[in-house]
């Protein structure tokens, strides 16, 4: 039996690595060419300290207090040259991947297909020499073909397919949008580099509140396709925001998440006032006490940054704080700011 380790770099950079039953993380990412902070190994120095995110995991008595206090240890603070998983875990390590003498994965695919799914959202669907590990919500780089131009791209398919999709705004103009929509045909090789980001699945431990604007949709299919492999009794709302009704895309792929997890519905919010939705406006117009929970609950929103700032503003007027929050804002062309707080 083995484990899969995600470890999470300061620098937003994810390295997966493979723990045997009974095997410390510090021997196993030593083992597989990542060298984690350490000075004794011993559980006395508290250089290899880290915070385990999520995933269960032993660490024994055989180190000092000096090393890992018990404040530390509640707090799921970790020395890794004790820690053993029993689980998959997830661990921020608070350095850089270069500092641990590894970098950033690098994979090659072909295009299988790339869609127009309507003005304003395309699909993009790679076939992949091996399928990438990664934490559902993450994003990887892809090259623009014929120059060295990178755009970051949250997966909305799961991890370890060998196909791997995309949501990708169409932007009039854009480098990669033009490609895609002019050039890009079945069998074009790209270049994929990750995975990276902060904006991921935590596990669910409260109701969940996904807040998507536009392609903002992409991170939140790859969670919700993860969360139908072992469904969940916590209710899950997704507020689909998009600005009219030709912009909804991907709504089958909804309604079939929907069958298979019972405890997810998910609501389309238009702004334009033709439409004849029942949610108009925008998604800060339908956040209902119930929705929010009196802020016992997980809320994860991504979307362009002006969404992502009328959501932190309401927040903040109804004085609600969510027990977590994450977010990823993104603008053509830029990269993701992504942002997580408990």
């Amino acid at each position: 039996m083995s484990f899969n380790i995600a470890l999470n770099f300061e620098d937003g950079v994810t390295r997966f690595i493979s723990c045997n039953a009974g095997e410390k993380i510090l021997d196993a990412a030593y083992r597989q060419k990542v060298n984690l902070p350490m000075d004794c190994s011993d559980g006395v120095c508290g250089t290899c300290k880290c915070h385990c995110a999520s995933g269960e995991y032993s660490l024994g008595e055989d180190f000092l207090e000096e090393a890992l206090s018990d404040d530390e240890s509640r707090q799921r603070q970790v020395l890794t040259c004790q820690m053993v998983p029993s689980s998959d875990c997830v661990i921020d390590v608070p350095v850089s991947a270069s500092a641990c003498k590894t970098g950033i994965g690098r994979f090659q695919g072909k295009v299988i297909r790339c869609d127009a799914l309507s003005s304003s959202a395309i699909e993009l669907v790679i076939e992949l020499e091996k399928g990438i590990d990664f934490l559902p919500g993450q994003y990887v780089n892809i090259q623009v073909p014929g120059g060295t131009q990178l755009r970051a791209y949250s997966f909305s398919s799961l991890p370890g397919d060998t196909q791997a999709s995309f949501l990708i705004r169409n932007v009039p103009g854009g480098l990669m949008s033009s490609w895609l929509l002019q050039q890009a045909k079945t069998g074009d090789e790209l270049t994929l580099t990750g995975p990276m980001g902060s904006f991921y699945l935590r596990p669910l431990q409260r109701p969940i509140v996904m807040l998507a604007g536009g392609t903002g949709l992409a991170p939140f299919l790859a969670m919700l396709k993860k969360l139908a492999l072992n469904p969940v009794n916590q209710p899950i709302t997704l507020l689909y925001g998009v600005t009219k009704d030709s912009d909804l895309v991907m709504t089958e792929a909804l309604d079939e998440l929907a069958g298979r997890l019972t405890n997810f519905r998910w609501l389309p919010v238009i702004t334009d006032t033709e439409s004849a939705c029942p949610q108009k406006g925008f998604v800060t117009d339908h956040f209902d006490h119930a929705l929010l929970n009196d802020g016992d609950v997980d809320v994860y929103l991504c979307g362009p940054p002006p969404m992502v700032d009328a959501v932190l503003r309401t927040l903040q007027k109804r004085q609600i704080t969510p027990a977590s929050f994450h977010y990823e804002k993104f603008a053509p062309g830029q990269k993701a700011e992504q942002h997580a707080a408990a």
